[in-house]
């Protein structure tokens, strides 16, 4: 998750601790700048080019050959796991110190398929409303030509932190 494609991203789960001792935005450019691992997931994507503000995070991706499916075209978990991963962390975007997500449920249409020769793909997840308790989001795939390839919304449950246990308990 970089923009240089030639650094070694290193990857691994960052300790509960630490990611609720910051907020989600915090959180998010952190592990964006190799501050913090990112998660092994990202292994499968290899995404670069990225961008975070506050509900919105965008990332690039090349499908490959890697990515196929036995029918010959790149297998939908593919587009799966990048329109959950766009949404999710739109809305990890929005948290304050404390607070995590996790997803709920989501949609997914499929639009246009994708192969080994799509090239590079962008995906885009925006938070459509985010409260103490649940939030949404929506993410769209698009080509280098801004051809819309699948779209996707999703709940997700918000939830607190729990902290270290109080000294002397």
């Amino acid at each position: 998750m970089t923009d240089n494609p030639t650094r070694k991203v290193e990857y691994g789960v960052t300790p509960t601790e630490v990611m609720a001792s910051m907020s989600g935005i915090d959180f998010l450019r952190a592990m964006f700048a190799g501050q913090l691992p990112a998660p092994p997931i990202m292994q499968n994507i290899e995404p670069f080019d990225h961008s975070v503000e506050p509900g919105i995070v965008s990332f690039s991706s090349v499908p490959g050959f890697r990515h196929y499916n036995p029918i010959g075209s790149v297998h939908g978990g593919y587009a799966a796991t990048l329109l959950d991963s766009a949404m999710g962390l739109a809305v990890h975007s929005t948290l304050p110190v404390g607070s995590g997500y996790t997803t709920l449920e989501f949609k997914i249409s499929f639009i246009r398929g994708m192969t080994k020769d799509t090239g590079v793909v962008r995906s885009e997840g925006r938070t459509l409303n985010v409260g103490r308790r649940a939030a949404t989001a929506e993410a769209r795939i698009t080509d280098a030509k801004g051809r819309l390839l699948a779209h996707a919304t999703t709940t997700c449950l918000v939830f607190e932190i729990p902290g270290p246990p109080a000294k002397g308990m």
